[in-house]
Formats: C-alpha cells, structure tokens, sequence
C-alpha cells in the first residue's frame, strides 16, 4: 500500500514536472501569460518552469526575418507602368509587444512592406528607379520602419531587387541610349576634325613663310608612298604652274565673252543727193502719181 501511494506520488510530480519546465533556445524568448495577463520580464535561454494550470508560455524568435516582397505594379509619377519587387530584412527586438500589440507580427509586416512598395513606386520617377536605388531604399525602410516600432520590430534594411519594364520602354530607352552614344560619336569626331584644322592651318602659316618647307614635304610625302611595295607612280607637280594655267583659261574665257563694237557707217556724199525741183519736208508723203505702165498710184514718202 505504502509502495503504491509512493509510486503514485512520484508519477504526479513527474507529470506536473513535464507540464511546468520548458526549454527556450538562445535565440527565443518566452512570453509568460498567467491567467490572462502578460507577466512583465520574458524567459530566457535555457530551463524555465511555469506553473500548470495557470501559466501559458508564448515563444519569440529573435533571428533576424528575410521576407521577400512579391512584384507590385504601379505606375511611376511621370505615368510609366513598372513592376518592382523588394526584400525586407528584420527582427524582433521587443518580444511582448510583438506578441501583445499585434496578431501576427509576420503577416503584418509582409502587408505593410507591400502598401510601402506601391506608395514609393508612385512617388518616383522612372530614372530614379533604375538610377537611385539607395534612395529609395532608405525611403521604403523609413516608411516600414514608421509602424513596425509599436510591433516590437525593428527594420534591418530593405532592397528594391528588380524592376521590370514594358517591352515597348525597353526599346525606347535602347533607342534613346542608342541615339546619346551616336551624339557623343560625332561630338568627339568633330572636335578631333576642329583640332586637327587648326593645326593645319598653323602648319599652312608656316610653311608661306618658307616655301622650301612645302618641298620638303612634298618629297617626305613621295618618300613615303615609295617605301610601300605597290606599283603606284608618283609625279609631283608644281602648284604654281596649276595656278597659272586656271589664270590663263580665265583670261581666254573672258576675252570670247566680250561683245563686238559696231562698225562706223560711212559719210554720204553731197554729190550723191538726188537733185529736186521742190524741197520736201521729211516724213512729209508725196503726192500720188499714176504710174504710166501699170496704171497704180504710188506713194512716196521723203
């Protein structure tokens, strides 16, 4: 008898041992609730023991969460539709609150992170999403960050992973890109041809001053195409003799161009003056007279 009661004794605090000692890990907290209300210090790491009937313990992971945000679409301040998605890193830093304050910590946050996302997307820009990450990384944490104080959390970071662009933005911006590279191309082209014609032309100013240099070149030059194995013939001709050739075409040209002078008439002699009987006055007509062969009435005019 004695031996059952001994025994019966031993399995009861056996039985109120395993329903009263916990184990929490290094990275957990416990929450203790007794009879309803929040007891003010959480748990440990190690041993703890709760009271059966009255305690209900709630554990807390302290890890820092990675949570990745899913694509949101949204459309940009200058009214380009993008799609973005993010990754929030945080953890718990105040286990009660986490507990108390808030149903589920975990859903809370993924909600808040994707309202966040959708609000920074319509208050950028486009180029400020593919160009200012940073910014709008530290932006999105401080929107996130703003609710998940009263939580018990604290945000560690947060970053934009990707933004995804329509296929007709896409190759605008190639196109856009495309047509900056060509304008840099020819910018740079142009100043190398600006350069260069300066030079050339105080090559030009010196070699006036000393014709023999403009020689000197012209043999270098002929030198040169010599040393190349080609079957190219090379005749330097005097610059000076072209001149004078344009000049001499120039002068033919202009004397077969200029117009011929009319001959003088030649004086009418007195002599050759038909005598008449009676002065007639010019453009005055003459009197009509029969003609005594044809019989028709001429008409002269003086």
């Amino acid at each position: 008898m004695i031996v059952e009661i001994v025994v019966g004794i031993v399995l009861l605090v056996a039985l109120v041992a395993a329903t009263s000692i916990r184990v929490v890990r290094q990275y957990e907290r416990g929450v203790v609730f007794r009879f309803g209300r929040v007891l003010p210090a959480p748990r440990g790491p190690g041993l703890t023991a709760i009271t059966p009937v009255a305690d209900r313990m709630h554990k807390v992971n302290l890890q820092i969460v990675t949570m990745p945000v899913p694509a949101q679409e949204g459309i940009t301040r200058d009214n380009v539709t993008v799609r973005v998605d993010a990754v929030v890193y945080f953890n718990v830093t105040d286990p009660i609150r986490a507990v108390v304050n808030v149903e589920d910590y975990l859903f809370a946050m993924g909600q808040v992170a994707q309202t966040s996302l959708r609000s920074i997307i319509g208050k950028s820009d486009l180029d400020e999403l593919l160009a200012n990450r940073e910014k709008l990384n530290q932006g999105l944490e401080l929107m996130i960050d703003s609710p998940a104080l009263g939580w018990g959390v604290h945000i560690d970071r947060v970053e934009i992973k990707d933004v995804s662009l329509p296929e007709s933005m896409k190759r605008s911006i190639a196109r856009q890109a495309e047509a900056e590279r060509e304008r840099r191309s020819r910018v740079i082209s142009a100043d190398g041809e600006f350069q260069a014609s300066r030079k050339l032309a105080q090559a030009a100013d010196v070699m006036s001053d000393t014709p023999a240099a403009l020689q000197l070149r012209l043999l270098e030059t002929v030198v040169e195409v010599a040393a190349e194995k080609n079957s190219t013939l090379v005749l330097p001709f005097p610059v000076e003799l072209l001149q004078f050739v344009d000049n001499v075409k120039g002068a033919a040209k202009g004397s077969a161009e200029k117009p011929a002078e009319p001959e003088p008439a030649e004086p009418v002699r007195a002599s050759e003056i038909p005598d008449a009987e009676t002065p007639e006055i010019a453009g005055t007509p003459t009197p009509r007279t029969p003609d005594s062969e044809t019989g028709e009435t001429q008409v002269g005019i003086a």
